[in-house]
This record gives C-alpha cells, structure tokens and sequence, in this order.
C-alpha cells in the first residue's frame, strides 16, 4: 500500500448534485500535518467537500491532488485506507472491545489494541467492563461518548495519514467531552485533518 504524506490540493473543482451547481471554482491547499477546519449551517456542502476527497461522488470539473498524484489516479481502497473518519453517529458491533477496536484489520496484537485505546482515552472505561477488552458490548451498553472513544481508538489503529472528524463530538455528554477532546488531540498529532462543524466552539483549538 502506498503511504500518503497528507498534502492535498483542489484545483478550481466544480460539482453538482442536480443541473445547478453546488460547488463553484473550489480551490484549497493543505499541507501534510495541517489542521482544517469547515463551519457552516446544514446543506452547506462541508461534508461534500470531504466525499469528493474520498471519491464517493466524482467530480464536474477542475482536479483534487493528494501528494501532487491526481486521487483520480489513485485506487479506491488505497485512497480511503489511508483516510480515518470519525462520525458524529458511530454505532459499534455486538463483540468483544477487542474486536470492536481491530474491526477489519487482521493480526493485530493486544499489546498494539491496548496501546490505541490508552491513546483514545478509552482504557479508563473498558478497565472497569467485566472482562475488560474481552467483554462483549453493545451500543445500548455504553454512553455516546464511550462508543465515540472506541471509534477513535479504531481509527488510530489504522494510522491514516489523512483525518475527517465529521460533528464528530455534538452529541457528546459531558462527561466524557473533556477525555473526548484529548483523545481528538493525539488523533490529529501528525495528520492531516479536517474538522467539520456547525459551531465554532467545536475548532476554537
């Protein structure tokens, strides 16, 4: 698999959903490491900016660069391998926090599964689960911010060099926000991120 560094570019993209165009003229440069952040109110297009990174739609016009390599030159798993998203409405699957945490990747170590969920801020709960990371949970078993520290410890698995945080903490109880917002930080250490938001308290860091 090839490693992308995380420099990306979009080069004057146009894209449309119907006959009217929805993005005109887009262009932005990121370079490997940055952090960015896209606010706006609902039908915006924040999240379409990340889709047509993702190549979930294609684009009308112009060219979207990761590393100076066109993503249309790019193979769609190798693109979206090396790019973590964190939702804002992450459901987790009925098995055990190990499998949970190491969900489609193979031959992961415990050592590697507990080092993740330190960095996500996660081992502080699953410590106190029954069987610890061989308890077997569900999503009516943990609060929202326990499921979304479980995803970030997922996604820090998979080392991506690029990261989308999509609303990523407005449902969060309060409770967990703070843990929420340490995990995000070591998350976004030395990747390129993108943050989502309806509120600009959400980025002010």
């Amino acid at each position: 698999i090839m490693k992308i560094k995380g420099n990306i570019e979009f080069k004057n993209v146009e894209f449309s959903y119907t006959k009217d165009p929805f993005i005109k003229n887009f262009n932005l440069k990121v370079k490997a490491g940055e952090k960015i952040a896209i606010v706006g109110k609902t039908g915006a297009g924040k999240t379409t900016i990340v889709n047509l990174l993702m190549r979930f739609y294609e684009i009308d016009n112009g060219d979207i660069y990761i590393d100076g390599t066109n993503i249309k030159d790019i193979p769609i798993k190798e693109l979206r391998d090396n790019i973590g998203i964190v939702l804002q409405d992450t459901k987790i699957f009925t098995e055990t926090v190990k499998e949970n945490i190491a969900y489609g990747l193979e031959n992961i170590s415990e050592e590697e599964i507990k080092r993740v969920s330190k960095l996500a801020k996660a081992d502080s709960f699953i410590e106190k689960l029954p069987k610890k990371y061989n308890t077997i949970i569900n999503n009516e078993m943990l609060s929202e911010g326990e499921i979304q520290l479980i995803t970030i410890a997922r996604v820090m698995l998979r080392n991506p060099s690029i990261l989308i945080l999509d609303e990523a903490t407005s449902s969060i109880d309060t409770r967990t926000e703070q843990q929420i917002q340490k995990a995000m930080d070591n998350l976004m250490k030395g990747r390129t991120s993108f943050i989502i938001a309806h509120r600009l308290s959400t980025i002010k860091n």
